[in-house]
């Protein structure tokens, strides 16, 4: 404010205080683009721990009450990141790694069959509709010796090359991920209360203080994400050994371990189950491949479609259409660890669709009865069309 004796010194400050003020925002905002460009490579080693971290924490806390006061520190977190890595990166790469070894025996099977020419299965001609084109085909492309060798030798050896070199570097990137997720996963156990208190009190800061209910929201939605996972991976190995042992597929409890490892994500137990169904094809098990193929399959489909939302609807609240596209598209974006974070997007999502909703109805509730009681009660009343009238250009304005 200016008066006849010049400008205040706070008037004069007023400026620069400004421009001081917006220079530390752009610098804050800078610093933390850079910060995230230069951890883009670890996004999704970050993102794991985080989500290990509040999944496991109350297991984590009544492991660490039950630990001596002088090892909560240190060891403790020690212990529980080996138990954790111990007890869910295990099964995948077991998963992995068993299939890879059947994948050679498969491959070895193949090639000692080539030499002398791939036997034509007697149940392939009483195949309806395409049993006599499949026979004819067999007889002329697999039943001589070294059909498949001769195709082998005329791949192009760039693309086998390029195969190869992909299953590398994905392998790779992921041990990496691993290796910087335990570590990472340490941390947050170690600090994980400090971290929370930080991250809720600046939340609330910048949010307000109903962020509180979408921060409670999201870590139940995490929760039951992961627990509906190892739910399904539990059900599915169970009941596929037993299936598996009703079809006489040898090593029944081996292939139910693959295929429950493997249903942790939505849809991957199917290659477990087709990889069975052709090992056993492979060795004239045809009735034994399409036992277990239908009864692996029909199981896999009540783990996905029943079993998954059933564990994950107290929490996400989403249908299983929302829940399936959330795991899948959150798969595709980030990998192994978008399974749960893409559910729990789209519950904070929904979420703040019902808020929205709620808020517009109440505000057309209140706006509703200021106009009615607006309304004149004299003997000379307005009639509802003029009423309507303005309450539309009330609306409008």
């Amino acid at each position: 404010m200016i008066d006849r004796y010049g400008p205040s010194p706070a008037d004069a400050r007023a400026p620069w205080a400004l421009d001081w003020l917006t220079f530390g925002s752009v610098t804050r905002a800078l610093l933390i683009l850079l910060a995230a460009w230069v951890l883009q490579s670890f996004l999704q080693a970050i993102l794991a721990a985080c989500v290990t971290a509040v999944a496991s924490w109350p297991l984590y806390t009544r492991f660490a009450n039950r630990m001596p006061a002088h090892l909560r520190r240190s060891a403790t977190p020690l212990i529980f990141t080996c138990l954790m890595f111990v007890f869910v990166l295990a099964p995948m790469v077991f998963a992995f790694g068993a299939l890879l070894c059947e994948a050679h025996s498969l491959i070895l099977q193949i090639g000692a069959a080539d030499q002398r020419g791939i036997a034509l299965p007697h149940w392939l001609e009483s195949v309806p509709l395409v049993g006599s084109w499949a026979l004819a085909r067999w007889q002329s492309e697999l039943a001589h010796p070294g059909t498949l060798l001769l195709w082998a030798q005329r791949t192009d050896p760039a693309i086998l090359l390029g195969w190869a070199q992909s299953l590398g570097q994905f392998t790779v990137h992921h041990a990496i991920i691993i290796v910087f997720t335990s570590l990472l996963l340490f941390f947050f156990y170690q600090d994980g209360e400090m971290l929370a208190q930080g991250c809720r009190r600046v939340l609330r800061e910048r949010l307000g203080a109903g962020v509180e209910h979408y921060i409670g929201l999201g870590t139940r939605a995490m929760r039951a994400s992961v627990n509906s996972m190892l739910v399904v991976a539990l059900f599915v190995g169970l009941t596929t050994a037993v299936a598996f042992a009703l079809a006489g597929v040898p090593q029944a409890a081996v292939w139910a371990a693959i295929t429950g490892s493997l249903a942790l994500v939505p849809f991957l137990g199917y290659a477990a189950v087709i990889a069975l169904a052709l090992h056993l094809v492979i060795q004239g098990a045809a009735a034994a491949a399409l036992m277990a193929l239908i009864l692996g399959c029909v199981i896999l489909l009540a783990g996905d479609k029943v079993v998954r939302p059933a564990v994950a609807r107290g929490g996400v609240g989403l249908p299983f259409v929302w829940v399936l596209m959330g795991c899948l598209g959150g798969f595709q974006v980030l990998g192994l660890v978008g399974l749960v974070i893409g559910p729990v997007v789209l519950t904070l999502a929904g979420e703040l669709w019902k808020q929205r909703v709620r808020d517009a109805a109440a505000t057309d509730a209140n706006d509703g009865v200021s106009l009615a009681e607006e309304r004149p009660h004299s003997a000379e009343r307005e009639t509802d069309a003029d009423f309507m009238s303005r309450y539309g250009q009330r609306r409008c304005n």
